[in-house]
């Protein structure tokens, strides 16, 4: 085990204890406040030291067995004694490894998923169409419920833009390196001599806020419109102003949603995707004053950024952050985003724990 890594193991051990004096004193539930707080920080640091002093223990078996080698009657015993507490140790350490990376403490939200169509005309948004249904198949594998918040669709089916809701256990943890260009190369629908296009598309997959308050919206700085929503006509077209356009004046971000009938649900539910750009907003200007030259896997939310290619006529999906290449783009377009999904996650712990050991 790295010094670095055991020397920040031995401090939560400390702390631990203290934290264990600290909770069992008497007056430790005269400041409610404090005792919820000392209690949430004992709980998260419990499993860890646990972890930690059962590889102390294997540590301290295999240094026992290494006394007994110079005994040539103990010696075969000794060897068995420290093959187990060495494969012991081995296994604790990836745990500790593991259980000590930073938590996103976004990981267990729900998402904002906005897809944009980018060069590429007619093509793009055709292919912004097939991401949305890429992710809503893989939201439905998960058991995650998928909600279009808006859309505006193209004259042949596609989506210039689409923003939907996902809500489901874990469902930002699994998606949150989704964010950026994706591009597409193949022989589109309308092109008459067989010839390959490039394409792209932008997609911006952001944690919902929590409470608007927490975000600092001034309703003085928002400018609300309301417009009756587009449609294909009929008994159903919306004859009301039920639409509703909210422009936060500051920022300049604008937000639509006209998916719902109900004017109060569409405000409702495009203050909700207004807070979690302002959010993520917030979020990248911080993790821009404190950091890093290093570019982290999830990004920063840069549309421009060009992180997978989709090869339709070599059946092939590149992702160039981790330079892997599947060649199943079928299976992927139907959803079965995990191989994706655990090679991204892999590699930015790996990332993390870098950092941890350096």
């Amino acid at each position: 085990m790295k010094k670095s890594i055991h020397d920040r193991l031995e401090q939560l051990a400390e702390r631990l204890a203290e934290l264990e004096g600290l909770l069992g004193a008497e007056t430790a539930t005269h400041d409610m406040e404090s005792y919820r707080r000392l209690s949430r920080e004992h709980a998260e640091l419990t499993p860890v030291v646990a972890l930690f002093r059962a590889w102390r223990r294997a540590s301290a078996d295999f240094s026992a067995a290494e006394e007994l080698l110079a005994d040539p009657e103990m010696k075969a015993l000794a060897q068995a004694e420290q093959s187990a507490a060495s494969s012991a140790m081995a296994r604790l350490e990836a745990e500790l490894q593991t259980a000590l990376l930073p938590q996103d403490p976004n990981d267990e939200k729900n998402l904002f998923l906005e897809i944009r169509a980018g060069t590429g005309g007619d093509e793009s948004a055709l292919f912004a169409a097939d991401l949305f249904r890429m992710y809503a198949r893989y939201a439905e594998r998960q058991g995650w419920r998928v909600e279009i918040v808006s859309k505006n669709e193209s004259e042949l089916g596609g989506f210039r833009e689409i923003i939907a809701r996902i809500e489901g256990q874990g469902a930002y943890s699994r998606l949150k390196f989704e964010s950026g260009g994706h591009r597409v190369q193949r022989v589109p629908a309308t092109e008459t001599q067989g010839r390959i296009h490039t394409s792209a598309c932008t997609v911006a997959v952001l944690p919902e806020a929590g409470a608007l308050a927490a975000i600092d919206i001034n309703p003085a700085e928002l400018r609300i419109d309301t417009f009756r929503a587009s449609g294909a006509g009929g008994q159903h077209i919306n004859k009301t102003d039920s639409a509703v356009r909210i422009t936060h004046l500051p920022s300049g971000l604008v937000v639509e949603c006209q998916d719902d009938r109900s004017q109060h649900r569409n405000r409702a539910q495009a203050m909700a995707v207004l807070a979690a750009r302002l959010a993520a907003a917030q979020e990248r200007e911080q993790q821009q004053q404190i950091a890093s030259t290093r570019k982290s896997l999830i990004g920063s939310g840069d549309r421009s950024e060009r992180i997978r290619t989709y090869n339709f006529p070599q059946g092939r999906i590149t992702d160039h952050r981790i330079n892997l290449t599947l060649y199943k783009i079928d299976a992927i377009m139907a959803g079965e985003l995990d191989e994706l999904v655990a090679a991204l996650t892999t590699e930015h712990q790996a990332e993390l724990l870098a950092e941890l050991a350096g």
